[in-house]
């Protein structure tokens, strides 16, 4: 554990996570061409992503069950290999039916690729490295945003469409060919090791209901729904376009998705550190990401006119920090869970902000069209996106709401079972500003 070898594993893994973003993304910067390409509607448009968010949730949970059942290496191949073809796809797709067919076959390989990795760190580390190494895995694999939103942007616009999905397939296909050689699943054999798998589908099926039921993963579940989603929102789909109607050029757009890249790698180590040194105030760091989104988002939609750069700035760092935030989820669950049930309890809090997602995505559309018609404007003029996003405060609160109760359940449970009391956080403070004065 901790060794060499693990960080050599490690870092392939993360490479093939970094392509799985890179693919996942490449709509993100590609938004406005796809709608000249096929020439379609706002809310079609929103459909060949919403489709691949779609498929990414809906094989969460299939894909925990199957991570407890077979362990990463295969489940990483597998989503190598999806994505690849996905892409190849989308590269040659002459009309929108064969690009949304692509972008399935693209949301069926991303949706392996993140918990897959997330499930190898407990079988190569240990101790408190760990939400360490899981921060920075969230982090590195961003990188994919960058390339999407500068190299691949480049070859998309100098190339064409085809060449630069084709190169992106190809890729993709290097990162299976290393993933194939150096990838496999823990330093001992998984099934006679510390980390055993079940070894039927009935055995994984009652693995994953015993992790469902637990609150500490549903706790994973609402952190994750409510931290991520507007980033990812932003990141896949909507931001670029939002930005162009704001009069920004296309390299100017991809540099503000650059930052929100840059503040993760920031941000994620030091809540990694928080995470660690203060277990049972995650929640609140939780909140505290969502709080900073709902006061910048607020300031950005309320802007008399057009809102200046520096608040922008702003808003691409908070969903930064959103990003990073989101994977607190995951240490809960691994918190809550006992390791052999790792896999559905990460595919279950995986499915949180991209459920959020999917519908934001969708719902924002939708609002964009209507908004059009009711305006006059063309669809991507920022009074259209003004109306349209207020759609996030509604998928949003209702996420807070959830994660609130899930939370008092949680703590609940962890007083009963082991005689810990974890009481509100401005009590807390009081009481070591008090401690303080005394000494």
């Amino acid at each position: 554990m901790n060794s060499r070898r693990a960080f050599l594993v490690w870092g392939v893994a993360v490479l093939a996570y970094v392509l799985a973003v890179v693919q996942r993304s490449s709509l993100g910067v590609s938004g406005v061409d796809a709608q000249e390409r096929f020439a379609v509607s706002a809310a079609v448009l929103s459909t060949l992503a919403v489709v691949q968010i779609a498929v990414y949730a809906a094989l969460q949970i299939p894909v925990g069950i199957a991570l407890d059942r077979f362990g990463p290496r295969r489940l990483v191949l597998l989503g190598a290999a999806l994505l690849v073809v996905g892409q190849a796809v989308v590269a040659v797709s002459p009309t929108i039916g064969p690009a949304i067919a692509g972008r399935v076959l693209v949301g069926a390989g991303d949706a392996m690729t993140f918990i897959s990795v997330i499930r190898l760190l407990p079988m190569w580390f240990s101790g408190r490295i760990l939400p360490q190494i899981s921060q920075w895995t969230g982090n590195l694999g961003q990188v994919g945003q960058v390339l999407s939103a500068f190299p691949f942007a480049l070859l998309l616009h100098t190339t064409g469409w085809t060449t630069a999905y084709g190169v992106a397939a190809a890729a993709g296909a290097v990162g299976f060919v290393l993933a194939f050689v150096v990838v496999r699943n823990g330093p001992v054999p998984v099934r006679t090791g510390a980390i055993p798998l079940p070894h039927s589908w009935g055995g994984a099926l009652r693995t994953f209901t015993h992790a469902v039921r637990r609150p500490g993963t549903q706790l994973g579940f609402w952190s994750h729904y409510v931290t991520q989603s507007s980033g990812t929102v932003f990141s896949l789909l909507w931001g670029v376009p939002m930005l162009r109607g704001l009069g920004y050029s296309a390299t100017e757009a991809a540099g503000f998705l650059t930052v929100i890249v840059v503040t993760g790698f920031v941000a994620g180590p030091l809540l990694g550190v928080l995470c660690a040194r203060y277990p049972l105030r995650r929640s609140n760091l939780v909140l505290g990401c969502v709080a900073a989104l709902a006061v910048v988002w607020t300031a950005v939609l309320t802007w008399p006119g057009q809102p200046p750069t520096w608040l922008l700035v702003l808003l691409v760092v908070a969903m930064g920090i959103g990003g990073p935030g989101s994977l607190i989820g995951f240490d809960f669950a691994r918190s809550f869970n006992p390791v052999g049930a790792l896999g559905s309890a990460n595919g279950l809090v995986n499915v949180g902000g991209f459920l959020a997602a999917f519908v934001m995505m969708f719902l924002v559309g939708i609002l964009l069209d209507a908004a059009s018609r009711a305006t006059g404007q063309t669809v991507f003029a920022w009074a259209n996106f003004r109306l349209a996003l207020i759609v996030q405060y509604v998928v949003v609160g209702f996420g807070v709401v959830m994660l609130l109760h899930a939370r008092h359940r949680t703590r609940r449970v962890l007083h009963e079972q082991e005689g810990i009391r974890v009481g509100p956080l401005w009590v807390a403070l009081v009481a070591r500003v008090r401690k303080r004065g005394v000494q």
